[in-house]
């Protein structure tokens, strides 16, 4: 929401994207300023889905200036239960995480192109650095996500730009429903002795992508410090 918020109050006309929560979607299109925006079901591990949520930007708006991969999947499970940490599982974080953010550059790839490039910036968290995070699958995918973002970066200039926006622990209404305890203990960890605000990471999405122009390759942290920790 936050990052949708900072797009639109910047001027860009903003594709909200959503996998199941249509409501929750067009209720944000309604809080948006400015004009333009469009509520568009994209699950990421839906291959056609996502070329026709491109092709509906391409017929409205006949450009792609900035794709920003946030969608992302995890659950608590901790490291050394490897028996909880099952199959299924394993195969969903990745399979969302990692093959997600491909497949969403595949299918925006001809449009940007012909929109004469722009940047890409892709959601990690520097649970990929420091291997301490919600469980060790999901480590690993934000780990292989800026992996990715170094390949792609690579291989798309000098046309388009890939950078990854990797926070911290961010007081969103999810780790808001945790024990305080807990929230303030992390809190502790970092030098700057609180969680990064929303709007926080949504301002370095936003630099990314219209001020810090000669940035490609690179592993943005949005952390307070944490790693320091």
């Amino acid at each position: 929401m936050a990052i949708c918020k900072a797009l639109a109050e910047a001027g860009a006309a903003v594709g909200v994207g959503y996998n199941a929560s249509a409501e929750k979607a067009e209720a944000l299109l309604g809080a948006l300023p400015g004009g333009g925006h469009m509520a568009l079901r994209i699950p990421v591990t839906d291959s056609a889905a996502l070329s026709e949520a491109i092709a509906a930007v391409d017929k409205r708006h006949s450009r792609l200036d900035l794709l920003v991969n946030s969608a992302g999947i995890t659950r608590f499970v901790p490291h050394g239960d490897l028996d909880a940490l099952d199959d299924a599982l394993i195969s969903r974080i990745l399979d969302v995480n990692v093959r997600g953010v491909i497949a969403s550059v595949r299918a925006a790839l001809p449009l940007m192109r012909r929109s004469g490039g722009g940047a890409i910036i892709n959601i990690s968290s520097i649970a990929g650095v420091t291997a301490m995070g919600s469980n060790i699958a999901y480590c690993a995918s934000k780990a292989a996500v800026d992996n990715l973002t170094k390949s792609l970066a690579r291989a798309l200039a000098p046309e388009i730009r890939v950078v990854s926006v990797s926070p911290g622990l961010v007081d969103t209404e999810f780790l808001r429903g945790l024990d305080q305890s807990w929230r303030n203990e992390q809190a502790g960890r970092t030098p700057l002795r609180r969680l990064a605000a929303p709007e926080e990471v949504a301002q370095a999405v936003l630099a990314v992508g219209t001020s810090l122009t000669f940035m490609t390759g690179s592993i943005l942290a949005v952390d307070g410090g944490r790693p320091l920790g």
